[in-house]
């Protein structure tokens, strides 16, 4: 297998100029215009059940949706195949699942950052073995059965780093996977025929004007209203957990602990590729192995950019060596991987990925991939790239990140999950004030609130001090709190199960004063 597999299907080259942004790829590419096609793509998709609707939030300016990684067998079948061999991509994605047209049908497609398009309707026949089993398993929009379907007679390439797709545009109606508000009339490409590509993509990076011609995915969603804040927050959760959220105009304070440090994005016409991604500039790389003796790797201050389409975080030759080697990798095998001893991932030590204002650390079991070979394989979760350097899943899963579109900045901080609180953000003004929930702490309910969380008196836990405030300003005197609740099964920070569900996403001013009123009450 070529090490190309690897690269992250998402990286989309491009070759246009919008509105003043460069954007322009240093690979070969062609982005064209093709003539119209009336490709018939064989397939025999098994039926795709829908996330259950109480999952989702979409109400109060945000949107609340699932993030769901293909190994999780609660959503795709086991059958895709006893083993995952390393050839195999679908098994180390994360998937969004979308309801298109009237009536809906869902399809999963890929959660992407570094794109800008959706599309859908792979050509299983052009994948093999477990990815093709994947493939079919991701669901198919037909136009033709949809009474709100409108097909836009324009045609497009689009080439990523892995895998090409060639699309008709069509408008139709999107809803998320059984929310009550629908998206009217969405631009999104049918594919008539792909190459070297298991499910369709959500792209979810720049939109019109910028790296798009017309409103795209996260544009449409502020343009009808669904969300206030043009941001979003993504959480991949843990290679445990096997799924995490994305919460289009708000956050969840319960995936992480302490304030957001704020990152500029840095600009397309000064970025390495001159491509409008989401590049920001990481300041280091050290690994902290179990003995604490922390080292800094040199030559590791460089712009990247985060990626959730890419599987693996991708950095210049001689830096990924010399990470390789301290992971007892001498060298790179035949297919450009780093394989490694698979006692790394029981040992507590990480690599950590320093910014201005904060470092994100990354165990070893998530920086490792893990093949259930026999005997099973690992894989360092870094590959060599002269041409991308970028932060995938494995850096991805250990970072909470907020991509806001409105400032071009992004926000991030250590992941930690203590159960789920989504909240919409009025505007993205309101993010230099939200503090993750995670290590402040509740005593047990004692009364049941009318806006629909849990009234709890504040108990003792890590939190920041200074007075609380309400959004007007006024100094919080009371001395209990509306805590939003958790799914089942969540753990609260005290370890104590909550059993109750929500999935409102709720207003940022309530979720922000609970949490502040619990660290005001910690300090005393």
């Amino acid at each position: 297998m070529a090490f190309s597999l690897l690269l992250s299907a998402s990286v989309l080259l491009l070759s246009s100029t919008f509105s003043g942004h460069a954007v322009a790829s240093s690979l070969p590419f062609t982005n064209t215009t093709i003539p119209p096609t009336n490709v018939s793509i064989p397939h025999t998709h098994a039926p795709i059940k829908l996330i259950n609707s109480s999952l989702i939030a979409h109400d109060d300016g945000c949107v609340h949706l699932p993030i769901v990684h293909s190994t999780n067998a609660n959503h795709f079948s086991k059958k895709r195949g006893v083993q995952l061999q390393l050839a195999n991509r679908s098994d180390i994605a994360y998937y969004a699942q979308l309801s298109i047209g009237t009536p809906p049908q869902p399809v999963f497609v890929q959660l992407d950052t570094g794109s800008f398009e959706l599309w859908v309707n792979p050509d299983c026949t052009t994948v093999q073995g477990a990815d093709a089993a994947f493939c079919q398993q991701v669901g198919r929009y037909d136009g033709n059965t949809s009474s709100t379907a409108k097909s836009l007679g324009t045609t497009k390439t689009l080439k990523y780093g892995i895998g090409t797709a060639n699309i008709t545009y069509f408008e139709d109606t999107i809803t998320l996977a059984g929310t009550a508000t629908a998206l009217q009339a969405v631009q999104f490409g049918v594919a008539t025929a792909t190459e070297d590509t298991f499910s369709g993509i959500l792209g979810i990076g720049y939109g019109k004007g910028i790296a798009t011609k017309y409103k795209n995915f996260v544009d449409q969603l502020v343009a009808q209203n669904a969300i206030r804040a043009k941001a979003y927050t993504l959480a991949l959760g843990s290679k445990e957990e096997k799924e995490g959220v994305i919460v289009f105009g708000g956050v969840d304070p319960s995936k992480f602990a302490g304030p957001l440090a704020k990152l500029p994005i840095i600009d397309a016409n000064n970025s390495p590729d001159q491509v409008p991604r989401f590049w920001v500039n990481m300041n280091s790389i050290a690994i902290t192995p179990p003995n604490n003796d922390t080292k800094v790797y040199e030559g590791s201050k460089m712009p990247v950019f985060l990626d959730s389409g890419s599987t693996m975080t991708l950095l210049p030759p001689d830096l990924a060596a010399t990470i390789a080697k301290d992971f007892g990798a001498d060298k790179e095998d035949d297919n450009g991987f780093y394989r490694i001893d698979c006692g790394l991932t029981s040992m507590n030590g990480t690599l950590d990925f320093s910014f201005n204002g904060l470092k994100i650390r990354v165990p070893y079991k998530e920086m490792i991939r893990e093949v259930p070979s026999n005997p099973p394989a690992c894989f360092l979760g870094i590959t060599p790239s002269k041409k991308f350097t970028l932060l995938g899943d494995t850096f991805l899963r250990s970072a909470y990140v907020v991509f806001d579109l409105e400032t071009d900045s992004i926000w991030m901080t250590q992941a930690i999950s203590c159960g789920s609180t989504p909240a919409a953000l009025g505007s993205v003004n309101d993010l230099s004030m939200v503090v993750g929930a995670c290590g402040l702490t509740a005593e047990p309910a004692v009364t049941v609130s009318s806006a629909g969380g849990t009234t709890a008196t504040p108990g003792v836990g890590v939190g920041g001090g200074g007075t609380g405030s309400d959004t007007n300003g006024a100094s919080a005197t009371v001395s209990t709190v509306v805590v939003p609740e958790s799914p089942p099964g969540a753990t609260s920070t005290a370890g104590s199960p909550v059993t109750s569900s929500s999935s409102r996403c709720h207003p940022m001013a309530v979720v922000t004063m609970a949490f502040a009123l619990l660290a005001l009450a910690n300090m005393g």
